[in-house]
């Protein structure tokens, strides 16, 4: 080991000369023109993956998606082993935008694939960072954070030479716009389909294509205003009732789908979608007017759910179904989120036995997709069938690229099943992956202070309250680990922080229930203890609690009937 290596980002360009470095190859220059997303992790993996091939052939196949998705010029040399249905479809029947967080995950398979293989001791170096796509700058982030230095040293600058104008034409800007949206590269996306639409006449079929794909995108970045103006002058621009059809349908998705409930305008997007109905209803092909008419009975079946109208919802579904049955073999993925949304409509309606059949319907045409695996494991977790939701939680881990909620969603599991050192594993693994995962470090806290690891609690919660300032399951948290040192008043201010930002939170009662017995304020406690009985009634802790403290202010009945309730519910649960 080289004593003192560390990762470094400098401003400016690289020194010209590298006499005391090894390099691992030739300086990448990061810069988004003219390759686009991954110019610096595709020049990366060309350079590691055909010695990789020569030693290490399945450690490439493992991290297959991850490769192609990358650096597509390897697709001839790495064949694809996990392959999803979509890889073999036509243009118009992949119908599926791939979520921004897919190229988190691309990041953490390539950087463990490259920790695997790089031969220790080397230097990677990159220029242009500033210039680098989305996608790249992520890449480094997360190679910076997961390679230790004394295997690969990563140096980033941030400026380079620059390179020269851009002079790619419509067709292949096309087929960048395509390949950034079968591989969920959004921010790539925007950019290159904005630089497109100046590069093709505003109402023609290119033109639309490039409206179409760009204004899908920045929806799902969660940039409403610049998608809905696309989406307006993709009205304007044309009137064919194809556009129009599918200019109302991205109109309406971009309220329904909006993450913030406080901005939906439901009202609007049922007035957007009505109109992509009633066009699609119109269209003169049979096997278009299904499909698009179905599709968008599936839009309008989200607003109903959001509106709370379940029953509505899977109505529109099932009548969607019934559309898609007429298209044959045709559009499968379509077909596949069809039964998916049912499955899940079925579920919240409590018809568990026919969400799951549904469920593995769905699954049964693309066995390589892993969200409805994580959908299906919830819902067995739920019913108790820890098993099988295991199986569907370990499969959805093995279908594709780390995926952190696989993860989160066993640790779950494991806490449920006593698998306390499972759990915690599976919680360290999910924030390798994601340092974000904010729930990730609200349950490892949680599971630490109980194993009395204070320590460690604290410092989860540190991190936590940095990501989530006044978080109420956190300030629960740090209440537990204050009352545990002593030191009452610190935790009496934080257990009040997480009563006020959520009085629905039974552990906020509870906790603050414990500490008031301590303090000596037994009324306050019983109180704060019957809160929480009656937010969470099925919580014998809460009952052995209250139980003591009606001893101490001399309640022996009401304490027996505690002792009692307890020793029913955890005898239930057995």
């Amino acid at each position: 080991m080289i004593e003192g290596r560390s990762h470094l980002r400098a401003q400016g360009a690289p020194p010209d000369r590298w006499e005391a470095v090894h390099l691992l190859m030739p300086v990448i220059d990061g810069h988004r023109r003219p390759l686009g997303p991954y110019t610096v992790g595709s020049a990366l993996l060309h350079h590691l993956v055909p010695a990789a091939l020569d030693s290490s052939k399945e450690l490439v196949a493992a991290h297959d998606i991850e490769i192609r998705a990358v650096a597509p010029g390897l697709c001839d040399r790495v064949p694809l082993r996990r392959m999803a249905l979509d890889a073999g479809l036509s243009e118009d029947e992949r119908i599926l935008v791939p979520a921004p967080r897919r190229s988190l995950r691309l990041a953490n398979g390539i950087a463990e694939f490259v920790r695997a293989v790089v031969p220790p001791g080397r230097t990677l170096a990159v220029c242009n960072a500033d210039a680098a796509d989305p996608t790249d700058a992520e890449l480094l982030d997360v190679l910076m954070r997961r390679i230790p230095p004394d295997i690969l040293t990563i140096m980033v600058y941030s400026g380079g030479p620059e390179p020269p104008e851009d002079s790619r034409d419509a067709e292949e800007l096309w087929e960048l716009v395509d390949r950034c949206t079968r591989e969920g590269f959004l921010h790539a996306l925007v950019e290159l389909g904005q630089l497109g639409l100046t590069r093709t006449e505003p109402g023609s079929h290119r033109w639309w294509l490039f409206a179409q794909r760009t204004a899908t995108a920045l929806g799902a970045l969660g940039q409403t205003l610049e998608a809905r103006v696309l989406w307006e002058a993709a009205r304007r621009s044309s009137q064919d009732p194809a556009v129009h059809s599918a200019s109302a349908y991205g109109t309406a998705m971009l309220d329904a789908r909006h993450p913030d409930a406080a901005q939906r305008d439901l009202g609007r997007a049922t007035g957007w979608i009505n109109q992509a109905i009633a066009i699609s209803s119109l269209l003169p092909d049979p096997m278009e007017r299904a499909f698009k008419l179905g599709f968008d009975r599936n839009g309008l079946a989200l607003i109903e759910l959001r509106q709370g109208r379940p029953e509505a919802a899977l109505s529109l579904v099932d009548s969607a179904l019934d559309l898609a049955r007429e298209l044959g073999e045709r559009h499968p993925v379509h077909r596949m989120v069809l039964l998916a949304n049912r499955a899940q409509l079925l579920a919240s309606l409590g018809r568990v036995k026919e969400a799951l059949e549904e469920y593995g319907a769905a699954i049964a045409i693309d066995p390589m997709f892993p969200d409805y695996y994580l959908d299906r494991g919830n819902l067995l977790f739920r019913l108790g069938r820890h098993e099988e939701a295991l199986a569907d939680y370990e499969w959805a881990m093995r279908a594709g690229p780390p995926l952190p909620e696989a993860y989160y969603n066993r640790a779950e599991l494991r806490v449920v099943r006593d698998d306390l050192d499972g759990a915690l594993m599976d919680l360290g693994r999910v924030i390798e992956l994601d340092p974000d995962y904010l729930d990730a470090y609200i349950n490892r806290a949680g599971l630490l202070a109980m194993l009395e690891r204070d320590e460690e609690a604290r410092a989860d919660v540190t991190v936590g309250l940095g990501q989530s300032p006044g978080n109420p399951y956190l300030l629960v948290v740090l209440g537990q680990l204050e009352t545990a040192a002593g030191r009452l008043g610190e935790a009496r201010r934080a257990l009040d922080l997480a009563v006020g930002a959520a009085p629905e939170l039974a552990s906020a009662w509870g906790n603050r229930g414990v500490l008031r017995y301590e303090s000596g304020d037994w009324v306050g406690a019983l109180a704060d203890l019957t809160q929480a009985i009656t937010l969470e009634p099925q919580q014998p802790t809460l009952y052995d609690n209250r139980a003591v403290v009606h001893r101490a202010l001399g309640h022996p009945a009401e304490a027996a009937a505690d002792d009692e309730r307890a020793a029913r519910l955890r005898s239930a649960s057995v």
